[in-house]
């Protein structure tokens, strides 16, 4: 209690590479948050949570796309192959193109032969995951990094680690430590810029009576007060001038609430589903008081087509603007037969 912190803004501009924390698929999307306890031999779900991938992926390609905002644009392309041996393992390349931007001189005024400059961010990801017995299994990710914006450029290394319990009334929990590294090389020499570490606790449960799966993932457990202290949300008071404080407990619950994502699923068949999820931390920070509207609310579906299952989610991020989450995966041992002559 004797000891002091510092306070700091909101944990956003706080760390290097913060697009390995970019929700990666419409399901995760959908669900509100970036890492899912569902156990279900989704592939896509393994990149976040290693301690997922298991054997019943074998063969299994997941690709995956994002229309973000303005021009910017990321990706997941995923591929899982089991050795009997040595356990489950998932290949996967993620990227971020932020686009096209104009050189300016040093007053923000285009010159005739000022040129264009690209940005982007690179990362080869082998995931690993195996089985420990009927109720617990473990992961664990290695990834490496490659980052430009403009003509700087940084390389970095990163581990996730990750273990899951599966209940047999289909309850499963998880527990997951993400982007554990460096940065080997920096975007300014000597300017070493920490990693978007963070440790969440997933937890899924699938109703016995009824078609319906409930997702509850606790974020930044690392770190209690991830709140923002917005200067323009600021309540004054009309009639004193004097500026409004919560009490403690609005607080606390505040606090408490920036850390869980709600999300469900309705699945009335095997190759259909709706999606849908609640992420406070996001709606209290891209709300615009005058217009709420649905900002931290998301929705997706899913559905199977032959050999191949589709996804697509919507987010709503902030009134200018809701991203787009496609799709596809199949598993490559449908396509080979299994005749014997």
């Amino acid at each position: 209690m004797l000891l002091a912190y510092p306070a700091s803004a909101q944990p956003g501009g706080t760390s290097a590479y913060r697009f390995l924390n970019l929700p990666n698929s419409p399901r995760i999307a959908a669900l509100g948050g970036n890492v899912v306890a569902i156990d279900d031999n989704d592939l896509a779900a393994g990149l976040n949570n290693p301690s997922l991938i298991n054997p019943e992926m074998h063969n299994a390609v997941s690709l995956n796309f994002v229309d973000y905002f303005a021009d910017i644009n990321y990706g997941f392309a995923s591929y899982s192959h089991t050795f009997e041996k040595l356990g489950s393992f998932a290949g996967t390349m993620q990227y971020i193109n932020y686009g096209k931007f104009p050189y300016t001189n040093e007053t923000g005024v285009l010159t005739s032969d000022a040129g264009e400059f690209t940005a982007s961010d690179v990362a080869l990801v082998l995931g690993w995951g195996r089985r420990l017995d009927s109720l617990f299994s473990i992961g664990a990710n290695i990834k490496g990094i490659y980052s430009v914006l403009e003509t700087y450029n940084s390389f970095g290394f990163a581990v996730d680690v990750s273990g899951t319990y599966h209940a047999r009334s289909g309850f499963t929990a998880s527990l997951i430590a993400r982007n554990i590294g460096r940065q080997l090389t920096t975007y300014v020499p000597g300017n070493f810029e920490p990693l978007p570490f963070e440790l969440q606790l997933g937890l899924s449960k699938r109703l016995d009576h009824m078609p319906f799966r409930y997702s509850f993932l606790i974020t930044n457990l690392q770190k209690w007060d991830i709140s923002y202290e917005d200067p323009d949300g600021v309540e004054v008071d009309p009639f004193t001038g004097e500026i409004k404080t919560r009490s403690k407990t609005a607080v606390f619950a505040d606090n408490a609430l920036r850390h869980i994502v709600l999300g469900g699923e309705f699945i009335p068949t095997k190759n259909f589903s709706i999606r849908f999820g609640y992420n406070y931390q996001r709606r209290q920070e891209m709300k615009v008081e005058s217009r709420r509207s649905t900002v931290g609310f998301s929705w997706g579906f899913g559905f199977r087509v032959s050999k191949f299952n589709f996804s697509y989610a919507r987010s709503a991020y902030h009134l200018a603007g809701s991203p787009n989450f496609l799709s596809i995966s199949f598993n490559l041992s449908d396509f080979v037969s299994n005749k014997v002559y």
